[in-house]
């Protein structure tokens, strides 16, 4: 359990360096790990939709899809939440683009 952990943990790190550099794929990836709990990450929808979000900005259409059908799932609370994040990050990465 303790090496799936480890690859979990440097995979997430490794698509999050890949995403501030810029990375569409890295931030898809990074919503499609948390919204199926891929390889022993938890399920987080609200993390899913900041990442996916993140992604449709830049016209990945398999985020914006991905988006929507997370978004059955989840409260307005919590896309609301994402959202936050979404912008959050924009602002801390350099990325100028506004999160909707």
């Amino acid at each position: 359990m303790a090496i799936s952990q480890k690859s979990a943990e440097f995979f997430l790190r490794s698509r999050m360096a890949e995403a501030e550099a810029g990375s569409v794929e890295a931030l898809y990836e990074l919503g499609v790990t948390y919204s199926t709990g891929r390889g022993g990450i938890n399920v987080d929808l609200i993390e899913a939709h900041k990442w996916f979000n993140l992604a449709a900005l830049s016209g990945d259409t398999r985020s914006q899809a991905c988006r929507a059908e997370i978004s059955f799932e989840m409260t307005a609370r919590e896309i609301a939440e994402a959202q936050r994040q979404a912008r959050a990050w924009l602002g801390q990465s350099g990325h100028q683009r506004y999160a909707a």
